[in-house]
Order: C-alpha cells, then structure tokens, then sequence
C-alpha cells in the first residue's frame, strides 16, 4: 500500500509542476514582451526628439541663410553705388597735379 501511495504522490506533484511550467513560460513571455515595448517606446521618443531638433536646426539654417542673403544683397547695392560714385566723380589719380606758380 505504501507504494501505491508514493507513486499516486509522485503522479500528484508531476500534474501540479506540469500545471505550474505554462504559467512560467507565460511569465517569461509577457517579461520579454513589456521589456521588448519599452525599447520600442524609448527608441521612438528618440526619434520623435531627433526629428524636433532637426526640424529647429533646419529653420534657424534657413533664417541664417536669408539674413546672409540680404547682407550679401546690401554689400552689392553699396558698391554698385560706390562704383556709379565714382564714374561721375573723377579720382584723385585721374587728374594731373596742379602747380602753384
């Protein structure tokens, strides 16, 4: 009889660890599957700010671009009237010295 009891025993504790081994892997399962989702949310945050500072980056380049246009615009307009300046007004060096005598 003492057998026969083990062997239900032994029988008993294979169904419970048999009953316990889906929930473990279960387990495991969803741990991998919320860490999984967390780098997938921390790489998307990423990007997201990633994408923002490019967006700021790129219009301060454009705002600086139009500023040293209208610089380079402003330098051309003064020396094309420095030059039409110049073209009514002889130079120094175009005229002969004078003499006092």
């Amino acid at each position: 009889m003492l057998g026969v009891k083990a062997l239900l025993a032994a029988q008993t504790i294979r169904r419970t660890t048999q009953g316990k081994m889906p929930v473990r892997v279960l387990l495991i399962v969803v741990i991998v599957l919320f860490v999984g989702s967390l780098l997938v949310a921390d790489r998307a945050v990423k990007a997201i700010k990633r994408v923002r500072r490019r967006r700021e980056a790129n219009r301060r380049l454009i705002a600086a671009a139009a500023q040293a246009e209208t610089r380079q615009q402003q330098r051309r307009s003064a020396a094309q009237a420095s030059g039409a300046l110049t073209s009514v007004m002889p130079t120094i060096h175009d005229l002969d010295p004078r003499r006092v005598e």
